[in-house]
């Protein structure tokens, strides 16, 4: 919980710092300007990038599959979706590392055995229903 405190301390005053001096060099109105489009491609890709990820997740369950990776795929680009949506650029590259799939690939491996991890210790109860 000290970690989420901590964050929500540093990147508003980072994002703060990050507009004064892309500022001090394009302009304030260009910051506002690439803010917005930014916010507006990146939302964009992530509904796009959401809907795929949702037909492929009901094509694996219509195979009788488990969309397992599916699944990871969808929470990271929720995620990616809401650092988005907050203005700012640290967030807004956070936000497209999560919702790209390209970049998305290597994240998604790192979430995967972070959740094994945590269910071999048993932090994490797996029940099959």
């Amino acid at each position: 919980m000290r970690w989420l405190l901590l964050a929500l301390l540093i990147v508003p005053a980072s994002e703060i710092g990050v507009f004064l001096w892309i500022g001090g060099i394009i302009g304030p109105w260009w910051v506002v300007l690439l803010i917005l489009f930014t916010g507006i491609i990146g939302i964009t890709i992530a509904k796009y990038q959401g809907m795929d990820t949702w037909k492929r997740a009901r094509i694996s369950i219509n195979k009788g599959q488990a969309p397992t990776e599916h699944i990871i795929d969808g929470i990271c680009i929720l995620i990616g979706g809401i650092f988005l949506l907050s203005p700012g650029f640290i967030t807004d590259t956070i936000g497209f590392i999560l919702v790209l799939p390209l970049t998305r690939k290597p994240l998604k491996h790192v979430i995967s055995t972070y959740i094994k991890r945590k269910i071999d210790n048993g932090s994490i109860i797996y029940r099959k229903w």
